[in-house]
């Protein structure tokens, strides 16, 4: 691999893709093992939080300390940054004293700037636009239980927000197929669209986007969604709730899926929103596991970057 950034999925080959996670996958058994990793032995990571985290910050933290390096946690607001400081300037200090820079934040061009005015790997750990280190845990999980990627069926029924703008990206990359079901005015980003339905090309995999949830799920071999108001929209949550109560994953709407479908969710969920009880907490969940595997695929992407 040779990685300088990680912004997007899009960004990487088919290759990279996969050699990120055969790295996951052997980090995460070697660890298991209670075999020791110190590539980044003396490597300093900064973390920049403009959006609160449970499981980002802890797995970085976690992740990096496992790898021997040490973590920043840097809170925006007690940077200049949160005072106007400009990326620019952010960027460039930063490079001098940290060997990588992660940020999760709003506005995706922050992360573009940083990587573009800095000179250290820059890692987008989220933005309003995309999620990638989300969308490898997620394949990584599938692969987990699935034993393979390409030619299997994810269905994401939802938003049409980040979360699904990576999951396009990465089944593309990984020959996966995938139906988006949106509501009317909700749909994923159409350059995104694109940008997915192009890379499918070379691996094979279809990408279908529509409006209606049972055809979205109809012989999915994975299900996926995602909350219904993400941060910074909590004044539409009202009206979100009444357009998206036809989404909801519930058993009903999950029986259309393979038998032995599994079924996603990045967390946090909100229960008898997006999804009920039964599906979250039943047999087919597989929630913790996805959750878990954060810490072990940015931890591929951070031996990638910095090691």
């Amino acid at each position: 691999m040779n990685l300088k950034h990680f912004i997007s999925i899009h960004d990487i080959t088919v290759e990279e893709f996969h050699e990120l996670l055969d790295l996951a996958l052997k980090l995460k058994k070697e660890h298991k093992a209670g075999i020791k990793h110190t590539m980044l032995d003396g490597k300093t990571l900064g973390m920049i939080f403009t959006k609160s985290s449970t499981r980002t910050r802890i797995s970085f933290e976690v992740g990096m300390y496992q790898l021997g390096g040490h973590p920043m946690y840097l809170n925006a607001n007690d940077m200049q940054l949160g005072r106007g400081e400009s990326i620019y300037d952010t960027a460039n200090v930063m490079s001098r004293f940290v060997d990588g820079i992660m940020i999760r934040t709003y506005d995706h061009q922050d992360v573009l700037d940083l990587a573009k005015f800095g000179s250290v790997p820059v890692i987008n750990a989220l933005t309003d636009h995309l999620h990638p280190c989300q969308a490898m845990a997620d394949l990584m999980t599938v692969y987990e239980h699935k034993g393979t990627l390409k030619g299997l069926k994810l269905a994401y029924v939802g938003d049409g927000n980040n979360v699904a703008h990576s999951l396009l990206y990465a089944c593309a990359k990984a020959g996966m197929h995938m139906s988006v079901a949106t509501p009317v005015g909700y749909e994923c980003d159409a350059t995104v669209v694109a940008n997915a339905i192009d890379d499918a090309k070379e691996t094979g995999a279809q990408i279908t986007i529509c409006n209606d949830p049972k055809e979205a799920i109809k012989d999915a071999d994975v299900v996926c969604t995602d909350t219904w108001t993400s941060m910074g929209q909590e004044a539409e949550k009202a009206e979100r709730v009444k357009i998206f109560k036809d989404y909801q994953v519930n058993k009903e709407l999950f029986s259309l899926a393979k038998d032995d479908a599994i079924f996603i969710h990045c967390l946090p969920a909100y229960r008898g929103y997006e999804v009920t009880e039964d599906i979250i907490d039943g047999p087919m969940s597989v929630v913790f596991d996805e959750a878990e595997n954060r810490l072990h695929a940015q931890k591929a992407i951070l031996v990638a970057l910095m090691g």
